[in-house]
């Protein structure tokens, strides 16, 4: 079988591609360039052309051939324009989401095919099964530390169908153990922890830069109404944010709300962080067809968040609503709500 493996140059696509390898499968290793490398620009950590040469010479030493997609406009149009646009509404984006389907599976599944290739294999920790009635499932991985189902959740059918994750069933210590002993480069080589278009985590400074228009400036407020402090930007703050208010009042103050139209953000105690119900958008049903009733399962709300009990019901159009059995802090408008029956990813959708 062709397969197209997806390739940062990282430890995890690369053993996946290396486990197909050792299959037997037809293996072609692909990778994206993202973003403008002359320099002129400053970006992350990842997906730098250090990251594409790496992903050239794991390919070179198991014997398969690699290519480079330029992807810098439509990444730009799809992810990153997605990112300065959120955090400029004040929500809080998750771009790896926005990338993986939108982008990614997207375009890699569509050069696949182009190339004779049924499917498009990637390093994700996660896992892919199909049911008897055909329909195709998103597990969570068996490293539950590293699983990453939370941010595939948008996948749809013909890209479920299309999608393999070689390293979904291994943990991650085995990885680099696969890695060692086949003599990869990048068997020691550290993850990725930040976005890989923002240079240093400053999203705020990027947003700033990459707005289309200059940022609003607002006030912080207390939840009497009680004007704190000016600030330059909504775009600087998130729910449940604590660091860099710059207000002082004796007692922590954290993000409660942030109002796009008059530009003010309120702050308040921890304690009126938490809610106990939510809605999403653009809601991706993966295991069922949209439940009018309501259906127990869990909800993770944030990447870090361990998911809580509750119920889900679609509501009007492509929305659903969820309430959980105890209160949750910091639900945040443009994060990713992705709901579980166990390790089975039931759905996910974009919180309100």
């Amino acid at each position: 079988m062709r397969v197209i493996v997806a390739m940062s140059g990282g430890v995890d696509s690369s053993v996946a591609a290396a486990l197909l390898h050792q299959q037997g499968h037809d293996v072609i290793g692909l990778s994206m360039q993202l973003y403008d490398q002359s320099g002129t620009q400053s970006f992350g950590s990842c997906c730098t052309l250090d990251d594409l040469h790496d992903a050239r010479r794991v390919a070179s030493a198991l014997g398969f051939p690699h290519y480079i997609l330029n992807l810098e406009r439509r990444f730009q149009d799809t992810v990153v324009s997605n990112f300065v646009s959120e955090y400029s509404s004040g929500r809080t984006p998750l771009p790896c989401a926005h990338c993986n389907s939108d982008l990614k599976f997207s375009t890699l599944l569509e050069r696949a095919r182009g190339l004779g290739a049924g499917h498009v294999a990637t390093g994700h920790y996660a896992r892919i099964v199909q049911a008897p009635s055909g329909r195709w499932l998103l597990m969570r991985s068996a490293d539950s530390e590293k699983d990453q189902s939370y941010f595939l959740f948008s996948l749809t059918q013909d890209q479920l169908a299309g999608a393999l994750f070689p390293v979904g069933g291994l943990s991650k210590p085995a990885v680099r153990a696969e890695a060692k002993a086949l003599g990869l480069l990048v068997a020691d080589k550290p993850d990725s922890q930040e976005i890989c278009f923002v240079p240093d985590g400053e999203y705020a400074t990027f947003v700033a830069q990459h707005a289309p228009s200059p940022q609003r400036p607002g006030a912080i407020m207390d939840q009497s109404g009680q004007h704190l402090r000016a600030h330059d930007g909504i775009h600087r703050f998130t729910i449940g944010q604590r660091k860099g208010l710059g207000v002082a009042t004796g007692v922590p103050l954290y993000v409660l709300k942030i109002d796009a139209e008059s530009g003010d953000v309120t702050v308040g105690p921890r304690d009126q962080l938490t809610r106990t119900t939510f809605t999403a958008s653009h809601m991706n049903w993966i295991s069922v067809a949209p439940p009018a009733e309501w259906l127990r399962c869990a909800a993770q709300i944030r990447h870090r968040h361990r998911a809580a009990t509750g119920r889900v019901r679609a509501i009007d159009g492509d929305r659903a609503e969820f309430e959980f059995d105890e209160p949750q802090p910091a639900i945040t408008p443009g994060q990713a709500a992705v709901f579980y029956d166990g390790d089975l990813v039931v759905g996910g959708g974009w919180i309100d």
